[in-house]
């Protein structure tokens, strides 16, 4: 248990928070979220922080804007409670695809919600592979990115297979599959898609990389719609892959994921519990890795002041 810390979770995925509090032998704090009727949320801190260094676990995942603005109301709580600090745990951090300007006259909306995040009080952010590195330097406060990586090399590890290549699902994402290609002793591939103007929209897939009769795995920061790995196990199996794996940290499943996975060539989906997934979202391909040990130990070596780099 760690000395004068106290734990708080809202809506967003509270089985994670809960985890992460038995694994520092902690229980969550007692708070209450309500609304009026018109739909404005209302929150209540029911015992005292005050003094205390205090940790808020929430997701900004679907839906979004709601959980977002739990999040900024807790945090403006927390402050006007006297809290010593309040640190904020982003298992997922929504809006971090809109972190520069792609076309004229857009907004960089990771930076808005750094600004909101630190206006309303926080002090200290902790999320899990963040879609663009540029989304730390956004704040100025302290930003600890953990990474799932180990726990996915590690997975891969245990399947014991053979002649494996891990394939980057566009160029941007290189350096992701060149770190577990490396955990694995493993070469690299990457997709080349060729978009149209919509960011979803892909006009064609060309393969870069030897991944004839090779056990082909895709990995990604997150699964949203599912239509990039399942467009890809498909040129993949075409091109003489003998079978295609699919990971992310982060498993968003918009719909309609869960049906293309299902309908896929696909032989495996993982991912990581940051997003809770409803009953109706899970499947026999579909395994969740939980990261709940990986925050626990970033949250207690925050407390203790002691490295997080070397969690990585």
């Amino acid at each position: 248990m760690l000395k004068d810390t106290k734990i708080f979770t809202l809506n967003s995925n509270r089985a994670l928070a809960e985890s992460i509090a038995g694994e520092l032998d902690m229980e969550i704090g007692d708070s209450s979220i309500t609304r009026f009727s018109d739909g404005e949320v209302q929150i209540r801190i029911e015992e005292t922080v005050r003094g205390y260094d205090t940790y808020l676990i929430q997701s900004t995942s679907e839906p979004g804007n709601e959980y977002l603005m739990e999040l900024l109301i807790m945090i403006d709580a927390l402050k006007r409670a006297s809290a010593s600090s309040i640190n904020i745990v982003i298992p997922y951090y929504g809006y971090s695809r809109q972190d520069r300007k792609a076309r004229s006259r857009e907004p960089i909306t990771a930076k808005l919600i750094a600004n909101l995040l630190e206006s309303a009080g926080a002090t200290r952010i902790l999320s899990i592979d963040l879609h663009a590195a540029q989304v730390q330097g956004f704040f100025n406060i302290p930003v600890d990115e953990l990474r799932a990586n180990q726990l996915i090399a590690d997975y891969f590890k245990q399947k014991k297979l053979q002649d494996v290549v891990v394939v980057a699902p566009e160029n941007a994402g290189t350096s992701r599959a060149r770190k577990l290609a490396d955990q694995l002793d493993a070469p690299i591939a990457f997709i080349d898609k060729q978009r149209k103007h919509s960011a979803d929209a892909v006009q064609g897939i060309n393969i870069i990389g030897d991944i004839e009769g090779r056990a082909a795995i895709i990995i990604d920061d997150m699964i949203d719609t599912a239509r990039t790995i399942t467009s890809g196990a498909h040129a993949l199996m075409e091109l003489g892959a003998s079978e295609v794996y699919a990971c992310a940290t982060h498993g968003v499943l918009s719909e309609p994921a869960v049906s293309r996975i299902r309908e896929s060539n696909l032989k495996e989906v993982i991912i990581t519990d940051t997003v809770h997934l409803p009953p109706q979202k899970k499947d026999e391909r579909i395994t969740v890795l939980p990261v709940a040990p990986l925050l626990a130990e970033g949250i207690r070596r925050v407390q203790e002041n002691e490295s997080v780099s070397t969690l990585f």
